[in-house]
């Protein structure tokens, strides 16, 4: 089974980029604390590559920016390519199929606790009132 489901905040701003058969793809980093420190006291941290496709990568690139905290869910893969110099570089990343804005909301509307997925966001809540409730 390979499935990675990460929390991390966003090291810089997403990269939104196109294949050659026009399909849109989003990359960015988002770092992680770890959850020891090191000899100095320290909490050192993990920089995870994400990659995101079409309707998310869109996502992506609309609603997330350096700082935002965000969930990802996907798959983790390696691959390799050779760089201009010769050499064999290997690649691992994270394919997100799921990713999800953690930020509070901020003054001008932006971010918060909205789905960044292709899946449409559930209506918001409504106040209830106790006389109301069935039970």
């Amino acid at each position: 089974m390979n499935k990675a489901i990460l929390v991390g905040n966003l090291t810089r701003d997403p990269e939104l980029r196109s294949t050659a058969g026009s399909i849109p793809v989003c990359t960015f980093t988002i770092a992680i604390n770890r959850r020891f420190k090191n000899a100095q006291g320290e909490r050192e941290a993990d920089f995870i590559p994400i990659v995101t496709w079409r309707q998310q990568a869109e996502f992506c690139s609309k609603y997330l920016h350096k700082g935002s905290k965000v969930s990802v869910c996907g798959v983790i893969q390696t691959r390799t390519y050779d760089a201009q110099d010769g050499t064999k570089r290997y690649v691992t990343e994270v394919v997100a199929d799921e990713v999800n804005n953690l930020s509070p909301m901020s003054q001008n509307g932006e971010g918060g606790y909205q789905a960044t997925s292709p899946m449409s966001a559930p209506p918001p809540m409504k106040a209830v009132e106790d006389d109301d409730l069935p039970f």
